[in-house]
Order: C-alpha cells, then structure tokens, then sequence
C-alpha cells in the first residue's frame, strides 16, 4: 500500500515539473555541518545563457544581508548531467552558459547557522528556512510558479510552512512537496523542519496552523484560547480576513528577537518563559504585531515593497505607517480584547509617547527620514544613535494614536481609524491590487479626515515638534499635562563589565560632552575615589547645578584628568489621566472599548 501510493505522488509531482519552470529540492545530508544542499531546477528555458541570483535582503528587515556570503560551490549541469560552465559576476549573481538542452539544474550549499527570524539554521535538533537566505531565483523568472520537494533528515519527522501542499501524505524517503505560484510566495513562506510540537485552531474563519521549537513554560490549551481572541480581534478590525489558513512558527530560545511577517504566516522568536505573568502579555502583543501585518504591510503597502527588488534597498519614507501603525494596534488589540484594562492600556500608551519625546534624536530626526534611513541607520546603530535618530515604531505608533483621536472626534464617535484603515485596504488592496505612494497615502488620509494635513505633516511627520498633545487628547477623555522640568544632569549612561566602568552613552549638549568624556571612556575614579557603577550613578543623580566632578579616566589605555560641570537639562514628558467630564466620555468609551466577548 505505501509503494503504490509512493508511486501515484510521484507521478503528480513529475508531471507538475514538466509543466511548470522552476522548481527546487531542498535537503539537509549531514545537519551537525549546518549546510543545506539546494538544487534548482529550470525547465525548458531556451537561452544561450541565465543568470542567478541571491538577494541580499529578507522583506520586512530592512538591511542588506548579503545572504550569498553563505553559498559554497556553485554547480550547475544540464538536462542530461553534463557540467555546464558557471562564473560568478557580482556579489550575488552567477551566470550560467547552457547547451543545447532547454533543461538545467542549479546545485549549491548554504551555510545555516544564525536562528533568527531572517535568517536560517540547522543543526541536528532542527531546520529553519528563511526563503530569501536559501533559495536562488532566475533572473527574468521570479514570476514563474513550480514546485518544491523537502527532503527532511532521517531524524525529523515534521515540516510546517504555509506553502501550498501539491499532494498530501509522505513520500517513503520521508519528502515532502510544496507548490508555489511565484518566487515572492516560495520566499515568503518560512519552513521550519524538525520534531516541532504542532497544533491548530480556527479563528475568524481561518485555520491557524502552530508549530513551536524548543522547551518552554507554554500551554497548548491557553495558546489557542488567546491567540484566537488576538485573531478575532484583529480581524474586527478590517472586517474581512483575506486567508483562507494561516501558519505560526515559534522558537524558544533564551534570547528572543521578534518577529517577522509574511502573506500567510509569521515567525515568532520568544523567550522559552516568556508564556507567563506580565511576559505573557507581551507575548501576545508580539502575535497581535505580526498577525496585523498581513493587513498592514503585506497587502496595505508603500509601492516600494512588493514586488520587490531582491538586490537592492527597496526605501520608502512610510514605514511609520507600516511599523508605527501596526506598533499602535498590537496593544490597542490587546485593550479590546481584555487582556488590558484601560488604565494598563494607557500606560502602555503614554510609555512610548514619553520614550519618544524623551529622546534627544526625536528633536533631530524627522520621522520620514527615520523611515526611509532604516536601511542605514536603525539597523545600523552606533553610539551616536540616541542622539540622532528616532524610532519610527514607537513615534509612528504615536502618530497612530493622534490620528485615531482626530478621527473619533471629527466623526463624533461614529468613525475611528479602523475605518480609514478599512478604507485604504479596500481601495489599493483589493480594488487596484497594488501599493501606494507616499503622496497617495497623505491625500487619502486628508480624504477621509476631510482636513488638509500640509501643516500636520510639515510638524510631525517631516518636522521634529512636539505635538499638542493635551487639545488632541482632551476631545477623547484624557487630561494630558506637560510635566517636564529643568533639572541637574551630567549626561552620561554607563556599563560594567569585568570590574570595569565604562561610558555607553553620551547626551548630545551635555555637561559629559562638554567636559570630553567620550564613549568606551573608563571612569577609574571620581572626586578622590575609586569608583563602581552603582557609586557613580548615585552621585550623578544626586548632583547639583553647579558642582564639577574630577574624573580619572582611561582611554586606550592612556590616563587622563577630567572636569565636568554640572548644566540643567529638561527631558520632555507628559502626564495624563482619564477625565471626569461626561461631554467626553462617549468618545473615550469609544476609543478605549472592549469588544471580547
């Protein structure tokens, strides 16, 4: 019975290759050595010559990677097994001489040994496939569909992707066959193969499928009874949830990063303890994130990502609405569907605001430079960054908030941003089917607040102002108060390491500058004595406008006196509390609801 159903899916997946043009087997001989072994195969091509590629980013991080540092032994033969010449002409394009044949296979190695949520890994307790780290593409050919076999090693038993099955069951040398419609889809669909614990829940309609990696303190139970509400509640917001199954893969590891997000999946990387108290909840924001991406970013987009151009920066200056957007709802969600009440909400809330405008970059940066600069500057950070940039995570999601205030008030309750996010998912989503740019985006939003935002966007968003936050709160029921005061400051952030105290940060402006502490600067001593991290912090809180510190210093490994004065400094930050006022409540109610059921 096994052979002959071995034979039948073989007989699908041969002829699925001969009608289609590129298809790829991925397989892992030895994985204690982290290589995984590709071959792409391309059909009935009639050229002369082709020319591979690597890209050199993975979609949603946004830093060129250069992922084809990892290939070894580039090979390519033809149809009939005959070597066929393969030259290496940039830093991740090969070009391919042919024959006569219109058939040929690529073969590579890929070195695999950084579990993160963009790159891959495989040892002998897993396999982790992020697509644009692994898979090649014909230049000319990304929209091609084919068809790609997993050879899983001997000793794992499971593969869990999003990727489309092209026939059910197990072949008897254990592969596994996927089919894809394009380059972007293979790509876009992470594989993780191994002995993962898997399990599934329906959702707003949808198949969820889960597969988690590693030991931790979740529970099966609770994670499909929160991760549904989380779905549920995202979906409310758009009305409509555009899949018909959706895949989760999560790795406990002791360092978590993040998440990543794709069409239809996500891979999450998680603290193994993370599934318990308060870190819980931020567990399930990270899910809320990820899940409302495949609203905001995959199909709510800036033209810029998707298609995508895999050699190059794809730069937009909309990330804060991609990123800062989806930043405002992974706890607004949260909020909706109880896990918050609204005092935990808004302190969530007013944390960022006041992380954002504490900032000393967020008075340099505008936040569309911060976006279109992620590329060169937020996943480049140095120890000048502070001072100099934004995050346009946590400023976007404020932005998201101020919007949804001006939104509720100008419809009195009626309309929030939901609408306007239902509003452009709709029109460029599923009427026009692609991106948009960044004017279309402003006008569309200026559309629907009926409001000219030239003013709005001059401050805020291409400018460096502090908002007004306490007229565009107070029309929803918070009373927010500047509490920001002139107070000492010496300006400096420290580390200990080995016994020694050395100097992480400094303020741009401030006494430590001033003085000519500088960065990686160890501090030996202070005004006579010998110091430790904990002595210093304490006596640069404690200081007064004024005073001056003798500081004795080394810097590589030369000695050197130090005298720093004593400025004020004040750090922006707000206050804030829910009002008493009955004209307001009924938008607050609004803003702040419930919806779980």
């Amino acid at each position: 019975m096994l052979k002959y159903w071995t034979s039948i899916l073989v007989a699908a997946i041969s002829f699925l290759g001969f009608s289609q043009e590129v298809n790829y087997k991925l397989k892992m001989e030895r994985p204690q050595t982290h290589y995984f072994q590709v071959e792409m195969t391309v059909n009935d091509l009639k050229k002369d010559e082709v020319i591979v590629k690597m890209p050199v980013w993975s979609p949603g991080s946004y830093l060129v990677r250069e992922f084809s540092k990892h290939l070894d032994q580039v090979k390519a033969v033809d149809g009939k097994g005959n070597p066929l010449e393969v030259k290496k002409i940039s830093k991740n394009a090969w070009r391919v001489k042919k024959s006569k044949s219109a058939n040929f296979t690529v073969k590579y190695e890929v070195y695999a040994f950084e579990l993160t949520v963009r790159t891959s890994f495989l040892d002998l307790t897993h396999g982790f496939v992020s697509g644009p780290s692994v898979f090649m593409y014909v230049d000319g050919l990304k929209d091609k569909s084919g068809n790609l076999e997993v050879q899983p090693y001997k000793g794992f038993s499971k593969v869990t992707t999003a990727l489309p099955r092209a026939a059910e069951g197990v072949a008897s040398d254990g592969s596994r066959f996927y089919t894809y419609k394009d380059y972007d889809q293979l790509v876009d669909c992470p594989i993780e193969i191994g002995n993962q614990i898997e399990f599934d829940f329906d959702a707003a309609g949808v198949k969820h499928h889960v597969g988690i990696y590693g030991a931790g303190n979740f529970s099966v139970a609770d994670l499909k009874k929160d991760m549904a509400r989380i779905v549920e509640a995202a979906t409310e917001v758009f009305r409509q949830n555009p899949n018909k199954d959706y895949t989760f893969i999560i790795h406990n590891v002791t360092n978590g990063q993040g998440g990543l997000e794709h069409v239809n999946s996500t891979t999450l990387s998680v603290n193994r303890f993370t599934f318990s108290g308060s870190d819980y909840k931020k567990f399930l924001s990270l899910v809320a994130h990820e899940y409302f991406h495949l609203w905001n970013v995959k199909r709510i987009r800036p033209v810029q990502l998707g298609p995508f151009d895999y050699d190059n920066e794809n730069y937009t200056s909309l990330l804060w609405v991609m990123e800062g957007f989806t930043s405002y709802y992974d706890e607004l969600l949260l909020l909706r569907a109880g896990y918050y009440t609204k005092e935990e909400y808004l302190r969530k809330l007013f944390s960022s605001l006041n992380y954002v405008e504490g900032s000393p970059g967020a008075r340099v940066q505008p936040l569309a430079h911060a976006s279109f600069d992620a590329w060169i500057k937020a996943y480049r950070p140095n120890e000048n960054s502070r001072n100099t940039t934004i995050s346009y995570y946590s400023k976007g999601s404020v932005i998201a908030a101020m919007l949804d205030a001006k939104i509720i008030t100008k419809y009195k309750g009626k309309k929030s941003l939901d609408d306007f996010m239902q509003h452009i998912y709709s029109e460029y989503f599923v009427k026009k089917d692609r991106g948009f740019s960044e004017d279309e985006f402003k006008q569309e939003l200026e559309d629907f607040l009926k409001e000219d935002l030239d003013e709005f966007y001059a401050k805020y968003i291409n400018g460096t102002e502090i908002p007004d936050y306490k007229t565009i709160f107070a029309a929803v029921g918070l009373t927010v108060e500047y509490v920001g005061k002139p107070e000492p400051s010496v300006g400096v952030s420290l580390r200990e390491s080995g016994g020694k105290v050395t100097v992480s940060g400094i303020r741009r402006g401030s006494s430590a500058e001033d003085g000519g502490l500088s960065v990686n600067d160890e501090i030996i001593g202070c005004n006579g004595l010998r110091a430790d991290k904990r002595s210093l912090e304490s006596l640069f809180n404690s200081v007064d406008v004024g005073n001056e510190l003798e500081l004795l210093i080394a810097r590589d490994q030369e000695l050197y006196s130090i005298t720093i004065g004593v400025s004020t400094y004040e750090k922006p930050k707000f206050s804030y509390e829910l009002s008493n006022d009955k004209k307001t409540q009924k938008l607050s109610d609004f803003w702040l609801r419930t919806t779980s059921k």
